[in-house]
């Protein structure tokens, strides 16, 4: 299993590792791929009070090349709109990853299309949307490296299921594997992303670009709606004064970056990353919150993310989560215990990246934790923050 910690000093920014968070990830490259019955993956039900709705969009910001390939005009993201919805006729929902990104990504692993059946997310397609009490708090996610936007679907869904407008942003050749309008996939180098350095900055540019996006979105601009208008409602809905940002792994430490050079985010919320470049020293004014691990690097052993938390100045809290390892704050949770006797992966090896933490109580916490952060800090209520909660003992607090 490579290993990898996001590492930064205060003069330059050194990437020397993060783990790289694919659920899918093999124990080691050389470990042979077991033939097994197909493995099926469907997440549990949101909890929300509203059913989700999603729609996918293709972004082009022409004025930059793109940083990783001289194969693209400009650089292009692919983003997912997760809402509340209303009811009615039912639109179709949306697989888990789509379909041909999910092929590439599994076929990279040794493993063929039909051997793990991804299954699909809750979100309806364009679905009419469909939320009392005006326009929504806006949370944009960013995934880990060498991962996909699809990976926080279980956070996601469950957000916009309680009243959150949330933006999923897939970062291409920092991605596992991004599939554009036509089938086109792009996927990162052979062997991965590993300028983390670089990723971090180019990361820190699209969150900045997405964000522009959604107020020309907002102010009715349709350049990058080819699919035909947002579904009616949804431009209104979107309240750009209250912008929370999460991030796991490279993507925590990218929604660092991004709050300490963008005032327009809030609030945000790390989930096991790292800290890296400025805003390492500088430190942030508005609220943070740090979700780490003992195994990964965390900040009992990881002196850039001491003094990062050293430095924040606004509400802050760490939460440490018993049993917990780096793969305990997504989808993967839920995924590679499904999955592991097709990568080989031993017992041992399989907690290494999930923990030992029940598979229902990393759900429970995902779900529970950064809604009550930015319910807390973009709607003003909730106390599940304010200390250890018998509800969930396996949460340790620092102020």
């Amino acid at each position: 299993m490579k290993r990898r910690t996001l590492v930064t000093g205060s003069a330059a920014l050194l990437a020397t590792a993060v783990t790289a968070p694919g659920p899918l990830s093999p124990a080691a490259a050389a470990v042979p791929r077991r033939a097994a019955a197909p493995v099926r993956f469907d997440l549990p039900a949101p909890s929300g009070p509203y059913p989700t709705g999603t729609v996918a969009l293709h972004l082009r910001d022409t004025s930059r090349p793109d940083p990783w390939t001289t194969g693209r005009p400009c650089r292009e993201l692919m983003i997912s709109i997760w809402y509340p919805a209303a009811g009615g006729p039912p639109a179709p929902v949306v697989p888990w990853m789509p379909p041909r990104a999910a092929d590439s990504y599994l076929g990279s692993l040794g493993l063929s299309p039909g051997t793990v059946l991804l299954g699909y997310a809750h979100g309806r397609e364009r679905a009419p949307f469909r939320c009392a009490g005006g326009p929504l708090p806006v949370v944009v996610y960013s995934p880990g490296s060498n991962a996909s936007r699809s990976f926080g679907t279980g956070i996601v869904e469950d957000l916009a299921g309680h009243g959150y407008v949330v933006v999923t942003v897939d970062h291409p050749y920092d991605a596992a594997a991004v599939e554009f309008p036509g089938g086109r996939v792009e996927t990162t180098p052979p062997g991965g992303m590993r300028d983390y350095a670089k990723a971090l900055v180019v990361r820190t540019d699209d969150l900045r670009f997405v964000l522009d996006r959604l107020a020309a979105i907002r102010a009715g601009d349709g350049t990058d709606l080819p699919g035909g208008p947002l579904p009616a409602g949804l431009r209104e809905a979107l309240d750009l004064r209250r912008i929370g940002m999460i991030g796991h792994s490279l993507g925590g430490a990218a929604t660092a970056v991004a709050m300490h050079t963008d005032g327009r985010i809030a609030a945000g919320a790390s989930l096991d990353g790292g800290a890296a470049g400025p805003v390492v020293d500088a430190g942030l004014d508005r609220p943070f919150l740090v979700v780490d691990t003992y195994g990964k690097g965390g900040m009992e052993t990881n002196p850039a993310l001491r003094t990062f938390w050293s430095k924040l100045r606004g509400w802050r809290r760490r939460l440490t989560v018993a049993g917990a390892a780096h793969q305990s704050f997504g989808d993967e949770a839920l995924i590679l215990p499904k999955v592991a006797p097709l990568l080989g992966m031993d017992r041992a090896t399989l907690e290494g990246e999930v923990g030992t933490i029940p598979t229902h109580r990393a759900q429970a916490f995902q779900r529970a934790y950064p809604r009550a952060f930015f319910d807390l800090h973009l709607r003003g209520r909730g106390r599940l923050l304010d200390g250890p909660s018998r509800d969930f003992p396996e949460v340790r607090h620092q102020r």
